[in-house]
């Protein structure tokens, strides 16, 4: 599977801890200091399951591109990501969003998800539950109220923030590594999120936010894999299906 190089789009189918978080600026969450990555720190947890050797090298390979951005220039592009994801029909109609706290080399969702609470959405973020491998959901009100949680990941503190259910949310930005044109998704490999999404019949729209180095042509994707709806990079967004 051929990586797309930054300014090649692919073609489209025929068929379609503290309070005082500061709200500009660059993040702790996406500081320059290296770190490993996210795919490094599940690898090294012996209870993932392994993942496919085509899904491994996908994710070397994607993450060693994105790892290498500057970290303004990861600012600059996820501002351009998220100026076109929140011009989706689905996402400005969503009163209840399920978002994710962006680590790392991860686009940065920092200014997203101020922005849900300034538009008095409400906000639902995921909490990974290691022992049960299940992601937890959190309704937050002040993002002031995450910690660092499993593998340092930015998550809801459960004494601040009350559970959620998952009925009755009507978004879901959904993190990855790897996405190709027809939705597929390859992400960290502990399946948290395959999870999550395996047993929800009638999911609300699925919304990914990648950087075009992100996309491919085609990922390995296995039975129990599961295709986001839409995949919103600086210069492109791929639909999946009419929603």
């Amino acid at each position: 599977m051929a990586l797309l190089r930054p300014n090649q789009r692919p073609a489209p189918e025929a068929d379609g801890a503290g309070r005082s978080t500061p709200p500009g600026g660059p993040h702790p969450w996406h500081g320059a200091r290296s770190c490993r990555t996210l795919a490094a720190v599940v690898a090294a947890d012996h209870r993932a399951p392994a993942p496919t050797e085509a899904k491994a090298e996908l994710r070397r390979r994607v993450l060693a591109r994105r790892d290498a951005l500057a970290p303004e220039t990861r600012r600059a592009l996820s501002a351009r990501i998220f100026d076109r994801l929140v011009a989706l029909p689905a996402v400005g109609a969503a009163g209840v969003v399920l978002g994710y706290a962006g680590f790392g080399s991860e686009p940065v969702t920092l200014p997203f998800l101020l922005g849900v609470r300034r538009a008095g959405r409400v906000l639902v973020l995921p909490r990974v539950d290691r022992a049960a491998r299940r992601l937890v959901l959190h309704r937050v009100d002040d993002l002031g109220d995450l910690r660092p949680g499993v593998w340092g990941i930015p998550e809801p503190d459960p004494t601040r923030c009350p559970p959620a259910a998952r009925e009755g949310i009507e978004l879901v930005l959904v993190p990855g590594v790897a996405f190709d044109v027809r939705g597929g998704r390859v992400g960290y490999g502990a399946g948290y999120y395959d999870r999550l999404l395996a047993d929800w019949d009638a999911p609300p729209p699925l919304v990914a936010a990648a950087f075009d180095l992100q996309v491919v042509e085609t990922v390995p994707m296995g039975p129990h894999d599961r295709r986001v709806d839409r995949v919103v990079t600086e210069t492109a967004t791929y639909p999946m299906e009419d929603r």
